[in-house]
């Protein structure tokens, strides 16, 4: 009979009581038996301490104490940690019901995989699901032009985590995109199609909203990385455009969230000039970015409704043929 082997969840928390509660459930309420959780929390000084107390009987462990940021305190999670397969859960994301299941599930079909990963869906801070990341079958050489993976959708083998090495600590935004391309150097991920194991919560507090601006630096020093990396040559040689091509569409992606719609076309074009193939997927909010640059009132709102409601219609359609 097979066994089921250990999975290791790892939750980093500071100061959001708001939405640990959820999380902390999510983990707790999946029906895979065989779980391992830790909670590494940063020194709350809100409610998140007695928040954890409250499920500390069904924990592994925890800490609160105060560390060098998000980075640090997964890190210690990971160091704690004695599963075979490692799943990373921030405070304000949620696991949906079979996510560990499925992610073992997919580790037995493809055992020499570095890791695992689903599609994610994107909820608002009160839980409502609004748009669904899906992904591909992406290998390291896609990794390499920035197709970015949402990391709760992601779990570790953890044998190919060791021999990576974990989190860097000098990056605070592309943290995880940073240790995938470490992981996939080393063996390649496995996406498992309709698969939808996390939902990611995008809040006016979360750094991909609070720091929408600061991604873009991070992104050009992560192409610097690859580019000059020798464990990704000579693929980095082969990929040079669309690496750079990659981190410029990164960039204005998170210009246009930052409403600085100006310097996101700037990024656009650069990154046309570098790879014209790169605008397939970006053409939507390339005339976003555009309509922004001129003025248009009330544009984020209508965007927003409209995606809102393309999402509703999409899922509705995909439960009717189910």
């Amino acid at each position: 009979m097979q066994r089921d082997p250990l999975v290791s969840v790892i939750t980093p928390s500071f100061n959001q009581s708001a939405f640990l509660e959820q999380a902390i459930q999510s983990v707790l309420d999946q029906d895979y038996p065989e779980i391992e959780y830790w909670v590494m929390d940063g020194g709350s000084t809100d409610q998140s301490v007695e928040i954890i107390k409250k499920f500390e009987s069904r924990l592994a462990g925890w800490v609160s104490e105060k560390d060098k940021g998000q980075a640090d305190g997964v890190n210690k999670g990971f160091a704690k940690a004695s599963g075979e397969i490692i799943g990373w859960l921030n405070s304000d994301d949620l696991y949906y019901p079979g996510a560990v299941r499925g992610a073992v599930e997919a580790f037995r079909q493809h055992p020499q995989a570095s890791f695992v990963f689903s599609d994610v869906e994107s909820i608002d801070e009160h839980g409502n699901a609004f748009n669904l990341m899906r992904y591909g079958d992406w290998k390291l050489a896609d990794l390499m032009t920035f197709k970015i993976i949402g990391q709760p959708g992601v779990f570790m083998r953890r044998e190919v985590l060791e021999q990576a090495g974990y989190l860097d600590l000098s990056y605070n935004y592309l943290l995880d995109v940073q240790l995938w391309l470490r992981m996939a150097a080393i063996a390649e991920p496995c996406y498992v199609p309709g698969a939808v194991w996390a939902a990611a919560r995008i809040h006016t507090n979360a750094k991909n909203v609070a720091h929408a601006q600061d991604f873009g630096a991070e992104a050009f020093r992560l192409a610097k990385w690859i580019c000059e990396t020798e464990r990704f040559y000579p693929l980095s040689g082969k990929l040079f455009n669309k690496i750079w091509a990659g981190a410029h569409r990164l960039n204005a992606f998170y210009l246009v969230e930052a409403g600085q719609f100006k310097p996101a076309l700037r990024s656009y074009a650069k990154m046309l000039r570098l790879a014209p193939s790169s605008a397939k997927g970006a053409l939507r909010r390339m005339g976003y970015a555009a309509l922004g640059s001129l003025g248009a009132q009330n544009l984020r709102r209508s965007y927003d409704k409209w995606r809102l409601n393309r999402y509703h219609k999409r899922v509705g359609k995909e439960s009717d043929s189910d």
